[in-house]
């Protein structure tokens, strides 16, 4: 569910028309809906509330400093993977009690940063990197308390360029090595064990892998109990997916996953951290562009938009698919056409949608991207030296823009020419 509807023919977003919005910043740009993040995060909360446990938002998703505020003062953790993350989650007044660090490549200097700021736990994905945090650690004179990530190796039958949980992937270390890592993180200075991590990928649409890893962690969980080590959380990574398209049958709920979730680690008496993303970003957002031009081809006709692939990368990169509608309700029962739906990038990996079903439509509409909360911002870019697009905040009849278009006076002076030219 989300809270973008049509209201006497017109889109709205909450109680805000979108065409207003429009007119006000320019398009492209991206809208988010407060009661949307906020109803999706609370599936979530409730769907463990037998359990202790913390929700953290996968920031990965969608990054906006106001948005995490939103999130943060609704009593969301937020799961970082980049120092950058951390600061914006703690400049958006979430306290570091409540960031988890994830990611592959931590620095030494990132992990300081968030040793002095206050950080709930590193999931830690190598050996070499827990050494370092050790390091760290000591040199600090603190602590870190750290859960190890363990790879399951289980598909989880999603896109291969976001599944992780697989022995081929590069994230965490192999389950049948974990009980000798965590022998060695307890001799380490500056370490503390405090639980387990597992990620098995992205846009997860069944359950069934989430079991399996699931229970590969419970057993882990006794076996380590069993050498002594004091395992206090497990955090279950994030994943489930959304109906990107509405004609297919509808993923697991939050609370399908919740009693799953209990089914599996619930006998344990460990705090339960999940960190889910898109499913809480992902029908918060829509983009917002307007038509340029239909174009007559040869076989084929052409919608090209005023956005593009760098500021919505996801059907170019996963051949991912978003509902794109008229901003102006079409007539019931009006005739629909082929489109291919194109950006003005000069690749034809420029392409939103082919042959793709659309009512009547014409230059100067407006037309919305459904579902792009998630990875959708966060993975813009200014290729072609286009602009990143703004974004923009909806709660109930107010508005506000929360990043703005920068202009190309600004975005050209961050270049820099050497003295010497």
């Amino acid at each position: 569910m989300d809270h973008f509807l049509y209201r006497n023919g017109q889109l709205f977003a909450e109680d805000v028309p979108v065409a207003e919005i429009a007119a006000s910043v320019g398009t492209p740009v991206y809208i988010y809906s407060t009661a949307t993040l906020l109803r999706h995060f609370g599936l979530f909360d409730q769907a463990l509330a037998g359990m202790p446990h913390l929700v953290c938002f996968a920031m990965k998703s969608l990054s906006n400093v106001a948005v995490l505020r939103v999130l943060g003062q609704a009593g969301a953790g937020i799961d970082v993977v980049s120092v950058g993350e951390y600061l914006r989650a703690k400049a958006a007044g979430v306290p570091g009690e409540r960031i988890v660090f994830s990611g592959v490549a931590k620095t030494r200097e990132e992990m300081r940063i968030a040793l002095e700021g206050g950080i709930r736990q590193f999931n830690v994905e190598s050996e070499p990197e827990m050494e370092a945090l050790s390091e760290v650690a000591s040199a600090l004179g603190v602590v870190a308390p750290i859960a190890v990530r363990v790879n399951p190796d289980v598909d989880a039958k999603t896109h291969a360029k976001i599944a992780t949980g697989k022995s081929e992937n590069k994230f965490g270390i192999p389950i049948a090595k974990a009980r000798g890592v965590y022998a060695r993180a307890a001799a380490l200075p500056g370490i503390r064990v405090v639980g387990i991590d597992v990620h098995i990928g992205s846009q997860l649409t069944d359950l069934e892998p989430f079991r399996l890893a699931y229970r590969k962690v419970a057993a882990l969980t006794e076996a380590l109990r069993a050498d002594g080590h004091q395992i206090e959380r497990l955090d279950l990574g994030g994943g489930l997916g959304i109906p990107y398209e509405r004609s297919n049958a509808a993923p697991p709920l939050p609370e399908d996953y919740g009693r799953m979730i209990a089914e599996e680690v619930g006998h344990l008496g460990c705090e339960i951290e999940i960190e889910p993303g898109r499913l809480i970003a992902g029908n918060a957002g829509l983009m917002v562009s307007e038509i340029i031009y239909v174009k007559e081809g040869e076989g084929r006709d052409f919608l090209i938009l005023d956005s593009a692939m760098n500021d919505l990368v996801r059907p170019a990169m996963y051949d991912a698919h978003h509902d794109i509608v008229p901003v102006v309700e079409a007539a019931p029962g009006a005739e629909q056409r082929a489109y291919d739906v194109v950006g003005g990038i000069c690749e034809t990996g420029d392409t939103f949608a082919r042959g793709r079903m659309m009512p009547p439509v014409k230059a100067a509409d407006l037309v919305a991207f459904r579902s792009a909360g998630a990875y959708g911002a966060v993975m813009a870019s200014e290729y072609n030296s286009r602009p990143l697009i703004p974004e923009v905040l909806v709660d109930g009849d107010k508005w506000a823009v929360i990043r703005r278009r920068p202009s190309y006076d600004e975005m050209i002076a961050r270049d820099i020419i050497p003295d010497w030219l």
